[in-house]
């Protein structure tokens, strides 16, 4: 006599009877049985029977079935726990009821006909003593297959061992557009309303959306009703996620878009009860503004957002506040120099390349530039200033600020130089004003990392501007397939999605290529060294020139060179003239 152990595989989602047959075992594995469980969701299960020589069975079979833990299963595939058996329901077993005159008033008062309770079977079930409950029967084909249970406090519960499935699936069976609510009484209002193709999640909303990636059908635990309704759901054009408005039921909105696919979703927006708050749901609409508004309100739901796919009206409100200004940059902030208002002002999320022979005072510029901006709208900055010692910097921006020479040598010893009291008092100026992006160390600094800290500064400071001064102090290691133009373009992106993603504005300087027959004229921003993409992909372009002939003009004399506007709000091409103060780093113009 010998013994055959039969090995089957089968999904844990539909298990079935076919057997592959494995191997043969000897006595010493009599009456014994093998489970494996395998990734991805297989298990393996056997029978053990005992055949005689010729074949014929003298002993019955033995047959087990396990699954592995559904929570804790993830990451231990070879975990294996018995599989609970679905169990088969009907009115009778559950002891269910029609409902009694007074729950039959419990929904009328939330406006819930006794037709609509009849069509959905709301039944009620006896539960210790003379307590009634509510019960909402699930049925797939018409066949119960669970219930869920309510008492008047609004306590729930279900029976255990059931399929999961969506209340009232048998309304969307032939649907080409699905309403998805939040609880059962939704389902009801929705349906008083005029909409039957309407089905209930049963186990209402997570507290949040979850951080991970989607799980495979078959591990997405708290969301199998979706895959068990899934050739329901797959005739739906147009789904309409009518959730709860507080955040779980937003959560909830968000959990099903990703599974069911955001492009056939449509969301519902509860009217406001107040100016702060909006109705919950939709049995709540129901009840206070009656079915009508509720009808309107379904069928007005919006598309769902698609992330990076958005229509006009998403912006319909900034659009407005650009029309009256109410924001207050909305045509740009003065530069402070009425003659260069004409040309150039500053716009919140724009890029500035600013570009000039070395010692043309681009740096001293923009200094000016940013003491003006901060003077006039309170504006605070990130500096990441590599060819500036810290202390240098400082004495300049001081100078600038209190109008007074640093030093009383030198350049200043003609005028009164800064104070002991406007040291202090410039130094918290300086302090609550300007923060250092700066490497400390002898490695160059790349420019993610200068908009990571840039970033930062954002949210901590609730900086406006930042200055990267120059491009060429930067580490520009690139791959060795992509060229110098590809690797700028590819910069020059992520400092522009950086300025607009935060509504600041970047100013970055870019030194002009070695000019071998330059005269003394203005470079051109297609002569920076580099790329034509710092003309190309720049919002605003500002060569700064200092006239160093004392033949043709003042030698205090700065040409700002407005080469580029792309934002006709903000400026247009054309120069301006400033003149400036070497003792205190001010620019001054006449007009």
């Amino acid at each position: 006599m010998s013994l055959v152990l039969t090995l089957g595989f089968v999904h844990r989602a539909s298990p079935s009877a076919f057997y592959v047959p494995c191997a043969k075992v000897g006595n010493l594995l009599r009456r014994a049985c093998l489970f494996l469980s395998v990734k991805m969701g297989i298990l393996l299960y056997g029978t053990v029977s005992e055949q005689n020589v010729d074949g014929k069975e003298t002993c019955g079979g033995v047959f087990l079935q396990a699954h592995p833990d559904r929570k804790s299963s993830y990451g231990k595939p070879n975990q294996v726990e018995k599989v609970k058996k679905i169990r088969e329901l009907s009115e009778e077993s559950l002891e269910l009821e029609p409902l009694c005159s007074e729950l039959l008033g419990f929904f009328a008062e939330r406006m819930i006909s006794g037709e609509t309770l009849r069509r959905n079977a709301v039944m009620q079930k006896q539960c210790g003593g003379d307590q009634i409950v509510i019960a909402f029967t699930y049925r797939k084909n018409g066949a119960l297959v669970s219930c869920k249970y309510r008492d008047v406090n609004k306590k729930f519960w279900q029976e255990k061992d059931t399929e999961k499935i969506f209340y009232g699936l048998d309304d969307i069976k032939e649907a080409s557009d699905v309403i998805i609510v939040e609880g059962e009484m939704d389902k009801l209002a929705i349906e008083e309303a005029g909409f039957r193709n309407c089905v209930s999640v049963p186990d209402g909303a997570p507290p949040s959306v979850s951080a991970k990636d989607l799980p495979p059908e078959d591990r997405d635990i708290k969301y199998q009703y979706l895959w068990s309704c899934k050739e329901y759901l797959d005739k739906a054009s147009r789904i309409i996620l009518a959730t709860d408005s507080d955040s779980p039921g937003q959560a909830l909105a968000e959990e099903l878009a990703r599974r069911l696919g955001r492009e056939r979703c449509w969301r519902v927006r509860w009217p406001k009860k107040n100016e702060m708050d909006h109705f919950k749901d939709a049995n709540e609409v129901l009840m206070y503004l009656g079915p009508t508004v509720l009808r309107e309100t379904i069928e007005n739901a919006e598309l769902y957002p698609i992330r990076g796919l958005f229509n006009f009206s998403n912006y319909f409100d900034e659009i407005d506040a650009y029309y009256h200004r109410t924001v207050g940059y909305e045509i740009g902030l003065s530069t402070g120099w009425n003659s260069l208002n004409e040309l150039y002002n500053v716009v919140p999320g724009e890029l500035t390349i600013v570009s000039g022979v070395p010692n043309s005072g681009k740096s001293e510029w923009i200094d000016a530039l940013l003491c003006n901006l901060n003077k006039k709208a309170g504006w605070k900055f990130a500096l990441c200033s590599m060819e500036n010692k810290v202390r240098e910097h400082a004495r300049k921006l001081l100078e600038k600020r209190i109008k007074k020479p640093f030093f009383d040598t030198r350049y200043g010893e003609s005028v009164e130089r800064i104070s002991v009291e406007d040291l202090e008092e410039g130094k918290r100026w300086l302090n609550d004003t300007f923060y250092l992006i700066r490497c400390e160390n002898d490695n160059l600094p790349n420019i993610k990392w200068v908009l990571e800290l840039a970033k930062a500064a954002v949210m901590r400071h609730g900086i406006r501007g930042l200055v990267i001064d120059p491009y060429n102090e930067l580490d520009h290691q690139r791959p060795a397939i992509q060229t110098e133009t590809e690797y700028v373009s590819q910069m020059l992106t992520m400092v522009k999605r950086f300025a607009q993603h935060h509504s600041c504005h970047v100013w970055f300087v870019a030194h002009p290529k070695q000019l071998q027959s330059w005269v003394g004229s203005p470079p051109n921003l297609y002569d920076i060294s580099g790329s034509a993409h710092f003309m190309n992909k720049c919002d605003n372009g500002i060569v700064i020139h200092r006239n160093r002939d004392a033949k043709t003009g003042p030698l205090d004399q700065v040409q700002v060179c407005v080469r580029k506007v792309r934002n006709k709000v903000a400026g247009t091409i054309g120069d301006a003239f400033l003149t400036y103060n070497r003792v205190t780093g001010e620019y001054t113009d006449d007009g």
